[in-house]
């Protein structure tokens, strides 16, 4: 068992820096995605209305924020060795106060998904389940770990997709799959990045117990299996050239971050900026999805900004957050 890691208490913080503690634990660079996904779920299931398409895009994000907050409670002790400039562990946000944020968050997404659809409970149940045994279990045991968080995403859209169908309709399947396999592979290149310090926290994810060349060679082939899969569901789209005009860009973008991460070159910088260009590959494939179904002038005006706000966003904040030698707080495998 890991041994008690009491964190620094620092007294006298003003409201800024406490302010700048919960951003920080927000990471917002990856809140676009949570976003997108709710949306392409929701345009899927036929969904039009602006009520339906809000709920769709605040439930998932709250509930990825909850995640972060709910993630680094439990996460505190293996922080505090290899991430100890992060809020919880530094002292500038207590345990307790980052329960009650998660816990606050997610009451929020609930009751935003059960305002909508009360059939959504066994689906808001998984995900809570999800985001609480990834830290709690899974992330220590390897696979297991980087699959159950591949699964929050699919999850994300089937929620996105009941805030205006009865249940996800059929055609979700093949996208939900795709994000699915999509997000194992990158949480794996998140383990790549960790490794140290996985190894030292006693974490036994795939790089530790197999090599990171086989971590890379399992996350390419996934990724691929994924993005092959949210290409596919262009054959029962509305607008298939748009869908798969996205994808291609996305595949561009995914080839250069799995060749920044090709472990004959490959350290935990060049982990940190593969993962960079996943966080916004991600971003064009789930427009990909809007697209197949409202086409390009629709979904690039979506896109566009929340690649600016995440591309910005990840300059400011995650590069300086990523290694303990930098100040400020460490990124996250999402």
């Amino acid at each position: 068992m890991t041994a008690e890691v009491r964190a620094p208490r620092v007294t006298g913080l003003t409201v800024r820096e406490r302010a700048l503690a919960h951003w920080q634990t927000w990471r917002p660079y990856t809140t676009c995605y949570p976003a997108l996904l709710g949306l392409a779920g929701v345009l899927v299931a036929g969904g039009e209305r602006p009520a339906e398409l809000a709920a769709a895009v605040l439930s998932p994000v709250l509930g990825w924020i909850s995640g972060h907050y709910l993630g680094d409670h439990l996460d505190r002790h293996l922080d505090a060795i290899a991430k100890p400039q992060r809020p919880i562990p530094s002292g500038r946000l207590s345990p307790a106060v980052a329960l009650a944020a998660g816990i606050g968050c997610a009451l929020a997404s609930l009751v935003i998904a059960v305002g909508s659809n009360w059939r959504v409970l066994p689906f808001f149940a998984l995900a809570i389940a999800g985001i609480v045994s990834y830290s709690a279990v899974f992330k220590r045991l390897g696979f297991s770990g980087n699959l159950s968080r591949g699964a929050l995403s699919a999850l994300a859209l089937v929620i996105g997709a009941m805030t205006a169908a009865t249940w996800p309709p059929p055609e979700l399947l093949p996208v939900a799959l795709g994000f699915l396999l999509h997000d194992t592979a990158s949480n794996l290149i998140g383990t790549v990045r960790d490794v140290d310090g996985d190894r030292a926290g006693g974490y036994r994810s795939v790089p530790v117990r197999h090599g990171v060349p086989a971590a890379v060679r399992l996350a390419a082939v996934l990724w691929a299996a994924g993005t092959v899969a949210v290409g596919l569901q262009a054959l029962v789209a509305a607008r298939p050239g748009a869908q798969l005009t996205l994808v291609a860009v996305a595949v561009v973008l995914g080839g250069c971050a799995f060749w920044v991460a090709r472990p004959a070159a490959l350290t935990p910088r060049r982990a940190l900026r593969s993962h960079e260009l996943l966080v916004a590959e991600r971003l064009v494939l789930t427009a990909a999805v809007v697209a197949g179904v409202t086409g390009l002038g629709t979904a690039l005006p979506v896109l566009v900004p929340a690649l600016v706000f995440s591309l910005v966003l990840q300059g400011r904040m995650r590069s300086r957050h990523e290694f303990p030698d930098e100040t400020g707080n460490r990124g996250e495998r999402s």
